[in-house]
């Protein structure tokens, strides 16, 4: 499998975070152009770019987390502390899968190059 995806992970509640949206777009410099936007399923995961359309180069990934923490019920400040999650990152080949996981809390996130 190749391509690029994603999965959201809920630390607040130790759940996957479904049905929050995602937008991907390519970046050239200073030009970024917003390829897609989609919403989790209910195991946290998205399918971003189809193998036959990913390509070499620098993506941006924006998680819209603070809509995800207002509506879990969840104490959250208002505005957020975490509104939108931005992660740059760039693929260096298109021979193997990108998985972009996001590890989510009201007041924290992490990231990792995934399998």
């Amino acid at each position: 499998m190749t391509g690029l995806t994603t999965h959201i992970l809920d630390q607040a509640v130790g759940k996957p975070a479904a049905g929050v949206r995602v937008s991907v777009s390519r970046r050239d410099g200073d030009v970024v152009t917003r390829l897609a936007e989609f919403r989790t399923d209910s195991d946290g995961r998205a399918r971003l770019i189809a193998p036959e359309d990913f390509q070499v180069g620098a993506y941006r990934l924006e998680f819209a987390i603070g809509d995800h923490f207002k509506a879990s019920g969840l104490p959250v400040a208002d505005p957020p502390f975490l509104d939108v999650v931005v992660i740059d990152f760039a693929a260096s080949s298109v021979d193997r899968h990108w998985h972009v996981p996001l590890l989510v809390s009201p007041y924290g996130y992490s990231t990792y190059r995934g399998s």
